[in-house]
Formats: C-alpha cells, sequence, structure tokens
C-alpha cells in the first residue's frame, strides 16, 4: 500500500485543515440563521454540504496535480459542476408549494450557496468565501423583517385555518 495516499501531495496539512475549519464556520453561520427562524432546513446540511463540496474541490486538484500521464485528462471543473448540480437537487427539496405560494426558496438558494462556499474553501479562495457568505447572510437577515410583514406565504403552515398536517413530523 502506498502511504503517499494518507498525505496530501500538493496542500499543506496546515492549509487543508483551514480551508476545512472555513467550510464549516462559515455555511455554519447561514444554517443558524435559518435554523433560528425556523425554516424548512436546519443548520446540518449547510455544514455537511459545504464540507463534503471543500474535500472534493480539494481532491480535484490534487488528482490535476498528481496525474502525470498525459494519456488522462483530469478536469476538476466536472466535480465542480457535478456538486452543484447534486446541490440543486438537494435545495429543491426544501422548495414546496402551499395554495398558490411557492415557500424555501430562501433555504434552498442558501443551500446552493454553502455549496459553492465549499468549493471556494476547497480550492483555497478563502477570500472570496467570506466575500459571498457576507451578502448572502445580510441578504436573509436583513429581509427577514420585511419577508415577514409582506409575503403572505410566510406564515406558518399548520395554523388554525388550516388542515395541513406540521412540517417538523417529516423523517430526518
Amino acid at each position: 500500500m502506498d502511504l503517499s495516499s494518507f498525505s496530501p501531495q500538493h496542500i499543506l496539512w496546515g492549509e487543508a485543515i483551514v480551508r476545512i475549519a472555513f467550510a464549516v464556520v462559515l455555511p455554519l453561520m447561514i444554517g443558524l440563521e435559518r435554523f433560528l427562524r425556523k425554516k424548512p432546513i436546519d443548520f446540518r446540511p449547510f455544514v455537511v454540504i459545504s464540507v463534503a463540496a471543500c474535500g472534493l474541490s480539494m481532491a480535484a486538484m490534487e488528482l490535476a496535480l498528481t496525474s502525470f500521464d498525459d494519456q488522462i485528462r483530469i478536469d476538476p471543473t466536472r466535480v465542480f459542476e457535478g456538486v452543484i448540480t447534486g446541490i440543486g437537487f438537494l435545495g429543491a427539496g426544501a422548495i414546496f408549494r402551499h395554495d398558490n405560494y411557492v415557500m424555501g426558496a430562501g433555504s434552498a438558494s442558501a443551500i446552493w450557496a454553502a455549496g459553492a462556499i465549499g468549493l471556494m474553501c476547497g480550492l483555497g479562495m478563502l477570500w472570496l468565501s467570506i466575500l459571498i457568505t457576507v451578502p448572502v447572510l445580510l441578504v436573509l437577515i436583513v429581509s427577514a423583517p420585511f419577508v415577514e410583514r409582506y409575503d403572505p406565504a410566510s406564515e406558518t403552515l399548520t395554523d388554525a385555518n388550516s388542515d395541513t398536517a406540521p412540517l417538523d413530523t417529516a423523517a430526518d
């Protein structure tokens, strides 16, 4: 067994740990904002998706840099395309319709942003991941009072006039 598979070839251990830490902390802030406002997705998927995307982007870059075979061409952007597409499917699960209103689009877009932030962290673009996290958080936090006041879809689905079952009974 080749022991080099237990150690990164082009990324230092400390750098990898910092990238993963950023991939945890930045989306955690977004996820906690959604969780504290009792939105359809709690904070855990934000972190898990971001860390996985971070790891996949680091792996893609390692593969691209360690492949010395001229017959094999590794394109890291294909990994990124797959990650973003997969996260899109997860985000679609957060969107649901009640009467004539669509709900969960904010959480779906936030989960997609968490995946993109994880990819950026994995690529070592920590500055960009911070620059993306800040406006995402600002939009979610600053717009919340406006949405709660003027968006009819923001009302709870389990009010006294509704015959809809509570959403919190769904399995994890």
